[in-house]
């Protein structure tokens, strides 16, 4: 395995909070540290520069330069006090590079290579290469960037996963590291790196780095693991992994927690004669991952044999952890699954194998893949999600008790295409956007712009901006934007690229098209067609 590294310039910017935080103070430190900025995987960014009158002049900043080398598919991350006290944007590659960028121009401070990537192999591989997938995680206790690779030290004939930390402020690996997963195993069942796959997004609780694993297009007898690391005792490594085969954690928004236990989705499982092994829930772990068995820390719905074999599965969402103070029960969690249906269950008491709380179809069969976002305005408590390759959605969630799943609006975006949705607010109340990039997906270019959506009513706020706002090598579901200290920032393929907004500018019109409509449950459309090289898709 080779390590590289090289250092150059510096600087940055950025912003945060969600549905479970508080609003910072003025000029409070804010870091955008992990997938959708918080452990609720909310996608709520907190910034008073993003009214809807600046956000409708968003434009790209032609002077940030952002150039770095490999297919993306994991978020950027923001640190406001990066290296030598600068804001710094960390970027990661399926070439295994990683980036720490100058925010306000971004140039390059330091950039590191954990090691060569895979070159596709068999069928199932759809990723070419294959480095890193899944989005990063920065603990700030310890100033460590900590991401997951897959490596090969020969060409491809030797396939390893590795758990890396480097420091943030340097790009050196830090000792104790890497952690090789093939050295680990559960109840029996060893680790094989050649079947496993890492796209999910990477989460810390309690002092534990938590890294999800899945399969490559769903192919091989692999295992859901969730490997546990604690981040000042990687020897220290535990593990977990399905009984049943397959029921991977593929969800591109990967760990959740609620700052002590982390939660997870898992995909459907093989083999079961009908008893369950894991797979088609929601499960909550003690720290290490430990599963109690107990149902008050795992949910699954009362079908799961069926969605098991029609492969309508939970994995395609990844949890989001949602509050509704006027609901009983009020601590929730969301989980969409391929199935198209929404599903609320008590996040104190999961409940086993039973009815959730509420449910509704919400999309059409087998588009939910992606990670929804919550917000909560002054009229009611919203997630907004990817209902499939063309449609942003939401819905609501009533304050009552029991809570119920209400419409929200629709917006159909044609061929535009949508990746996953992220929020701004000003003060987390006020000024709610729905933002979305218009991604590639399976053969359709989409139009690589970035757009914004009322949070209330679904009404255009941002609509791509002009020639200079255009981006290139965005992907799926996958792609999904940060926002730190008026800007937006969005990475593709061999780019980041870094939106302003400007600081006063009155508010317009909202752009009457296209035109929301208040049904949540988007038309049914044809399967998507496979991806041609060079981007392929997961999944």
């Amino acid at each position: 395995m080779k390590f590289r590294i090289s250092i150059r310039s510096f600087l940055i910017a950025c912003s945060c909070v969600a549905v479970l935080t508080t609003v910072p103070p003025a000029n409070a430190q804010v870091n955008v540290t992990q997938f959708h900025n918080h452990d609720s995987r909310d996608g709520l960014y907190i910034d008073s520069g993003f009214t809807r009158g600046a956000a409708a002049n968003l434009t790209r900043d032609p002077n940030f330069d952002g150039t770095i080398v490999g297919n993306v598919y994991a978020q950027p991350l923001y640190l406001d006090n990066g290296p030598g006290g600068r804001a710094t944007i960390i970027a990661v590659t399926e070439s295994n590079n990683v980036y720490a960028l100058d925010a306000l121009d971004g140039s390059i401070i330091w950039e590191r290579n954990v090691g060569d990537p895979l070159p596709a192999f068999g069928p199932c591989v759809i990723l070419d290469p294959l480095g890193i997938t899944g989005t990063p995680v920065v603990d700030l206790a310890s100033r460590s960037l900590l991401l997951a690779a897959m490596t090969t030290p020969d060409g491809g004939q030797t396939k390893k996963h590795f758990i890396i930390s480097l420091n943030v402020d340097t790009g050196d690996i830090n000792p104790g590291w890497p952690v090789d997963v093939e050295t680990v195993s559960y109840h029996g069942i060893n680790f094989t790196p050649v079947i496993q796959l890492q796209r999910a997004a990477l989460g810390i609780a309690d002092n534990i780095l938590y890294v999800g694993y899945a399969s490559f297009s769903d192919c091989s007898l692999y295992h859901g693991w969730l490997i546990g690391v604690p981040i000042d005792n990687p020897a220290g490594v535990m593990a977990w992994a399905t009984d049943a085969a397959k029921g991977g954690i593929w969800g591109v928004g990967g760990v959740a927690s609620d700052g002590k236990k982390p939660f997870v989705t898992t995909g459907n499982t093989t083999n079961t004669n009908g008893v369950w092994g894991g797979g088609e829930a929601v499960i909550r772990f003690q720290q290490g991952p430990i599963f109690s068995g107990s149902p008050v820390d795992y949910w699954v719905p009362t079908n799961w044999f069926d969605l098991d074999t029609t492969d309508l599965d939970l994995g395609g969402s990844g949890p989001l952890l949602v509050d509704v103070p006027d609901a009983t029960p009020s601590h929730l969690i969301v989980a969409l699954g391929k199935d198209g249906k929404a599903y609320l269950v008590d996040r104190d008491n999961l409940g086993g194998i039973s009815a959730p709380i509420a449910s509704a179809q919400v999309a059409g069969i087998q588009f939910l893949r992606q990670a929804a976002a919550a917000y909560r305005t002054n009229l009611d408590t919203y997630v907004a999600f990817r209902a499939d390759r063309s449609t942003l959605s939401t819905f609501r969630i009533t304050g009552t008790s029991p809570p119920t799943i209400a419409n929200g609006w629709t917006v159909n975006r044609g061929s535009d295409d949508c990746g996953s949705p992220f929020v701004t607010s000003t003060d987390g109340t006020n000024n709610m956007i729905v933002w979305v990039v218009g991604t590639e997906d399976r053969g359709n270019p989409g139009d690589q712009r970035l757009h914004g959506y009322d949070g209330d009513t679904g009404a255009v706020v941002y609509g791509g901006g002009g020639p200079n706002e255009l981006m290139a090598g965005t992907h799926n579901y996958s792609t999904t934007g940060i926002v730190a200290r008026g800007r937006v920032y969005v990475a593709g393929d061999n780019k980041v690229y870094a939106f302003a907004a400007p600081l006063l500018t009155p508010t317009p019109t909202p752009t009457p098209t296209p035109t929301p409509t208040p049904n949540p449950r988007p038309s049914q459309t044809p399967r998507p067609r496979p991806t041609p090289p060079p981007r392929p898709t997961p999944r």
